[in-house]
């Protein structure tokens, strides 16, 4: 079984150790700590931690999208 669950919140892979399952109506799904305690704080910390995980998931969209461009012109 893999060490790592996707944080739907977030939208990443963490490893299970920084992540907990939350009861949601569609079932139990899995949140990283970070994101958790994110929520926690004021509306402007909330929003940069936002911005902050947005820019990281286009920036590994954008890398991986390089990665097989140029595996397709080779």
């Amino acid at each position: 079984m893999s060490d790592t669950a996707y944080c739907y919140h977030c939208g990443t892979h963490h490893p299970k150790e920084e992540m907990r399952q939350i009861e949601t109506k569609g079932g139990k799904r899995w949140r990283c700590i970070k994101s958790i305690a994110a929520t926690k704080q004021g509306r402007e910390e909330r929003e940069a931690f936002g911005r902050q995980t947005t820019a990281i998931n286009k920036a590994e969209a954008q890398s991986k999208k390089a990665r097989i461009t140029l595996a397709v012109e080779r």
